[in-house]
C-alpha cells in the first residue's frame, strides 16, 4: 500500500495532479484544497495517499494532510459515498468544517458539495455522528483527535457565539476536554475553554 509520495508536480489537472517520483510519474487524483495548497508545477511535494481499488479501476488519491485523507476514509465508509463524492465534500469544505456539521447535524453544509443531495447529506451527518461523536481536528498536528466529553460540540458552538472562528474553538474545547475529563459539565467546560483561548 501506498500511504505517501515526495516528488516533483510534473502536471496539474482540474481533479488529478502527475507527481513524479524519481523518474516514475504517479496520477494522484485530488480534492481542490489540495491541489491549491501543495504548489505549482516544478515545486516538490509529498503528498499523503490512498488506494482505491474497484473491479473496473485503480485510483491513487492525495492529500496534502493526514487529516484530510482521515476524513475520506471516513466518508468513504458511508454507503453511496464513493472516492470522487468524498473528493467534492473535501473541496468544498475544510476539515474543520466537516467535523462542526457533522457535530451539529447540520446536512445543509455537508449538501453544498457537488454531487451531494440531501438525503445523502442527511445520512453522512447520521452515519458519521455515531463514528466520529466528539472528533475534533487538532489544529497543531494536523490530525483527528477524539474529544470524549458528549459537551464538546455544544461548548465549540457556544464559543463560536461568543465570535471565535471555528478552529479556534473546537482547539480550545479539545484543550479544555483532555484537562477537565468526561465528568465536565458543559459550564465548566466552557469556562476552561475560555481560559485557553485567553492564553
Amino acid at each position: 500500500m501506498i500511504a505517501k509520495l515526495t516528488g516533483t508536480i510534473d502536471e496539474i489537472g482540474t481533479d488529478n495532479i502527475v507527481l513524479d517520483v524519481q523518474g516514475v510519474g504517479y496520477l494522484v487524483f485530488c480534492s481542490s484544497r489540495t491541489i491549491a495548497a501543495i504548489g505549482g508545477k516544478g515545486d516538490g511535494a509529498t503528498i499523503y495517499t490512498e488506494m482505491q481499488v474497484s473491479e473496473t479501476d485503480m485510483r491513487l488519491m492525495g492529500f496534502a494532510s493526514g487529516s484530510e485523507r482521515d476524513w475520506f476514509r471516513l466518508l468513504i465508509s458511508v454507503q453511496g459515498v464513493g472516492g470522487k463524492v468524498a473528493l467534492a465534500i473535501l473541496s468544498a469544505l475544510e476539515p474543520e468544517e466537516i467535523s462542526r456539521a457533522i457535530a451539529m447535524g447540520d446536512k445543509a453544509m455537508v449538501s453544498r458539495a457537488n454531487g451531494v443531495g440531501p438525503k445523502l447529506a442527511l445520512r453522512i451527518v447520521n452515519e458519521l455522528k455515531d463514528k466520529v461523536g466528539g472528533i475534533v481536528v487538532d489544529p497543531i498536528a494536523g490530525r483527528l483527535v477524539h474529544a470524549p466529553s458528549s459537551n464538546s460540540a455544544d461548548a465549540v458552538s457556544a464559543l463560536q457565539n461568543l465570535g471565535f472562528k471555528p478552529a479556534d474553538a473546537s482547539a480550545a474545547v479539545a484543550a479544555a476536554d483532555a484537562e477537565a475529563g468526561d465528568g465536565a459539565t458543559l459550564d465548566a467546560l466552557v469556562r476552561l475553554a475560555l481560559k485557553k483561548a485567553a492564553r
